[in-house]
């Protein structure tokens, strides 16, 4: 196995057609952060672009800023937030659930779609991508999308590269939208409340006219494990100017309750554990499940889950859109319980991601929703259409695609 790291796009496109011309199959990687996430690739060499990196462009009067794809996260946030700024979308750190190492890139973010507790309010990271250049299957480097908030220029195939992992094409260079940092922050927390008394005061707060910028329901042990009492949280985030995160935590405190309140050191850290996962479920001999559910029915949704598993551990964010679900692996199964999840989620609405197993068991189970029939085809004539000859992360999301 060869690992070929390109310095530009030129390099990569003769990579990629080189691959393509022998019928060579090439995992992309960045950082690496991310490897565990997906079906295990088993392709022929390694196309390392972590040295197409840094900032190309950035104008932070006009929101908007332009980075090759292996720019790590890490110094897009310190550059935006000497200016103020920050990405929206509030991308997640997930080495720790995915048990594995590297250095998360803005590249393979992208790819992978990516959103952390903001999602609900701010959109996800498809919604922030404005542009890219890129170099499909065949070798061939093109763009898509441009360098202005206000983009009308066809086909967005911005969002179909997020979320496609990386099959469809090699990003070389991506622009972003950003967005103002909240001048402070507050997050309430209400204790006490079941699971399906917790999701309606979610969906009551999101549906008030207080801006609640993220919003999590965590049962009680997820809850102590990041050091509160022995008892299930209810958490709504307020962000923006102090006098308004005030006159809005009295007003939601009016409608739902009083609690106590974290200051904005507290409330940061408090999200970014719950974007990161995994220091609020057991790890050690289970798999991980994320679903997303429609919101009123994710407490019906887990109570099935419970029945058939007791000893699931589960949290929620975005007021109920995400469930994150922790199964002993022994109990679940040797498919990792998707029959159990997928058979309670089927007639709620929504899917599955089977996030953290074993290489053995990502191969036999589909990490990935099952898409129908039409759907596959679908895929099948899009995949065919960026890389005929199979050559970018074969099988990263389906087998044989």
């Amino acid at each position: 196995m060869t690992q070929f790291q390109p310095k530009d796009a030129g390099e990569a496109a003769e990579t990629i057609l080189w691959a393509g011309s022998e019928r060579k199959s090439l995992e992309i990687r960045a950082g690496g952060s991310k490897g565990g996430l997906g079906r295990p690739m088993r392709a022929d060499h390694v196309l390392d672009v972590s040295r197409l990196a840094g900032v190309v462009d950035y104008e932070p009067a006009e929101l908007v800023l332009t980075a090759r794809p292996g720019t790590p996260l890490k110094d897009i946030a310190a550059l935006l937030a000497e200016r103020g700024q920050m990405l929206s979308f509030e991308p997640p750190d997930w080495r720790d659930l995915l048990q594995g190492g590297g250095e998360p890139t803005l590249g393979g973010t992208l790819a992978c779609n990516l959103s952390g507790p903001r999602r609900l309010r701010a959109g996800a990271a498809r919604d922030f991508f404005l542009g890219f250049a890129g170099v499909n299957g065949r070798g061939e480097i093109f763009k898509a999308g441009g360098k202005v908030v206000k983009n009308v220029t066809g086909y967005d195939l911005c969002k179909l590269m997020a979320g496609s992992f990386g099959t469809l094409a090699l990003l070389t260079e991506v622009t972003i939208k950003v967005m103002p940092r909240p001048e402070t922050a507050c997050t309430l927390l209400l204790p006490g409340l079941a699971d399906e008394a917790a999701v309606a005061l979610m969906a009551g707060a999101l549906n008030s006219p207080h801006e609640v910028s993220a919003a999590a329901h965590l049962p009680a042990i997820p809850a102590r494990r990041l050091g509160f009492a022995d008892s299930a949280l209810t958490a709504l985030r307020l962000e923006g100017p102090a006098p308004s995160i005030a006159f809005r935590a009295a007003a939601l405190q009016l409608l739902f309750g009083s609690g106590p309140r974290l200051d904005a050191p507290a409330s940061e850290a408090f999200w970014r554990k719950i974007g990161e996962v995994a220091t609020l479920l057991s790890l050690t001999g289970r798999v991980v499940w994320r679903l997303c559910p429609t919101p009123a029915a994710a407490p019906a949704l887990v109570a099935a889950i419970l029945e058939r598993s007791p000893s699931a551990e589960h949290f929620y964010d975005w007021a109920g859109g995400l469930v994150w679900l922790s199964l002993d692996a022994a109990e679940a199964g040797p498919d990792a319980g998707a029959a159990l999840v997928r058979t309670a989620l089927k007639p709620l609405g929504g899917h599955a991601t089977l996030v953290v197993a074993s290489e053995e068991i990502r191969e036999k189970v589909e990490p990935f929703e099952p898409e129908a029939p039409a759907l596959s085809a679908l895929t099948r004539k899009v995949k065919q259409g960026f890389d005929p000859y199979g050559a970018l992360n074969p099988g990263r999301m389906r087998e044989g695609a």
